[in-house]
């Protein structure tokens, strides 16, 4: 009898269930309290600032810089769009490579085979590299595009430049440990990958005794290989989703706090 697949929780992130629902990752438990998990992450220094951002008088609040002064407020709608548009762009990076005029570069799955002789120890470096590539874009892109939501927030001020105020201070104390984490899932994916490639190569051998290995052995399709590259693009999308919820969050806060025009 096949074992079902654990479930990921409804509202966890899309990665979380993304690694959840292919029994990479055990799914996290009821019990479980986010303000208590959240507060074992931070040290004496954070949990202080985090109370001062929380604590501050939004009413005597300093007057803003001059160069958030100076930039255009945008309307929710537009930001919404812009918001919209990059995320389109980005997952279109990673399913087909980056669209023209999208000034994101162009990164490329690797090729659809391996190249004698076959080594399982190497033969992920190319998925890897194309992992961390579309990493690193999607961290640049999002960065800024969270700053941009942040500064209409702030340029707004009361209770929504405090809002950006503890947005700055939670990227800035768990930017390291999202990093470290998601780190973490390309390390899953090549661990079934080498599995399956080591599985792949015993059959091969099997199935061709008299040959000297799988470079002797005749052409064979790379079946097994398309599953794995279909999931290392379904986690990449999966992570954008994830690595764009705190902007999202930032963009909801300013619609519902801004009246239509």
């Amino acid at each position: 009898m096949t074992r079902p697949l654990p479930r990921a929780h409804f509202n966890s992130s899309p990665l979380v269930r993304f690694l959840t629902e292919n029994a990479m990752l055990e799914p996290a438990q009821e019990t479980e309290d986010v303000g208590q998990k959240l507060g074992d992450w931070l040290n004496f220094r954070q949990a202080i600032h985090l109370q001062g951002v929380l604590q501050a008088d939004v009413s005597s609040a300093d007057p803003l810089p001059a160069h958030i002064q100076r930039a255009s407020p945008i309307s929710p709608a537009a930001l919404a769009n812009h918001v919209d548009k990059l995320r389109a762009q980005l997952a279109e990076s990673i399913t087909q490579g980056a669209p023209a005029g999208s000034g994101l570069a162009l990164i490329q799955m690797p090729a659809a085979d391996l190249d004698e002789p076959v080594d399982p120890k190497t033969a992920f470096a190319p998925y890897r590299r194309f992992h961390a590539a579309h990493q690193r874009q999607m961290e640049t892109s999002l960065r800024s595009l969270r700053a941009s939501v942040r500064l209409q927030l702030t340029k707004r001020g009361g209770r929504l430049q405090q809002l950006a105020t503890l947005d700055t201070a939670f990227e800035n104390i768990l930017s390291e440990r999202e990093a470290l984490l998601l780190g973490k899932v390309i390390k899953m994916l090549e661990k079934r990958f080498v599995q399956a490639l080591k599985l792949h190569l015993k059959q091969q051998n099997e199935t061709h005794p008299d040959t000297d290995g799988p470079s002797g052995a005749p052409q064979q399709t790379l079946s097994w290989l398309m599953p794995h590259r279909q999931a290392l693009r379904t986690a990449l999308l999966a992570e954008l989703d994830t690595r764009l919820q705190p902007t999202l969050g930032l963009l909801e806060a300013l619609t519902s706090e801004t009246p239509d025009t």
